[in-house]
């Protein structure tokens, strides 16, 4: 019988991954109550062109490539089989039924919570799971429902304004971002020529 853990879900399409993600990913389960983080790695929307976005499955190896020191984060590819578009609440329903034991949360930045009441089924989700939210300073308002809302924990993580758009631009520039991605992110990204 598996032991029960408690899984904090961090999504994204770390284009690519970079030291911010790992500093917060690695925050909530050093500082917080949670057993491990799974960065779960959103695919391609097929509807969307998106030309700066990296293949799947490369931008799930340079999470794998960046994790091999951090034990308790693991990376997720469960979106990868579910039709598209696909919505968190659909994604949280395929991980209930196939870790029955697991208690799953959610890992949001700040931004995202000001758009959350945007997303299908959030009243669902609020429901059923707890939100951690991490500070990114941004524009906008946190909708009233959500303040004080006894699902939803703020998190008191670093402040961590890196952007994935940041780096690629500064890659394709030919500047050196090499302090802002995990050493062996940035050898794969350089060897596959990524970005430029």
């Amino acid at each position: 019988m598996a032991t029960s853990k408690k899984i904090g879900l961090y999504f994204g399409t770390f284009n690519p991954i970079h030291v911010g993600h790992l500093t917060i990913a690695n925050h909530m389960v050093e500082y917080g109550e949670l057993d491990e983080v799974w960065m779960v790695v959103t695919p391609h929307n097929p509807h969307k062109k998106k030309k700066t976005l990296l293949g799947d499955l490369h931008r799930l190896v340079m999470v794998d490539i960046a994790l091999e020191d951090y034990p308790k984060i693991k990376s997720s590819k469960v979106e990868f089989d579910l039709p598209q578009p696909n919505y968190t609440v659909n994604t949280l329903a395929v991980l209930e039924e196939k870790y029955p034991d697991h208690e799953f949360c959610l890992i949001m930045g700040e931004d995202n919570l000001k758009s959350f009441h945007k997303w299908k089924n959030y009243e669902i989700i609020l429901e059923q799971y707890s939100i951690y939210v991490y500070p990114r300073i941004s524009e906008g308002t946190i909708e009233h429902q959500f303040e004080g809302h006894e699902k939803i924990t703020k998190i008191n993580a670093p402040i961590m304004e890196i952007s994935s758009t940041f780096i690629r631009n500064s890659i394709k520039e030919g500047k050196n971002i090499r302090p802002l991605l995990p050493h062996n992110v940035w050898q794969y990204l350089d060897e596959m020529n990524f970005y430029k």
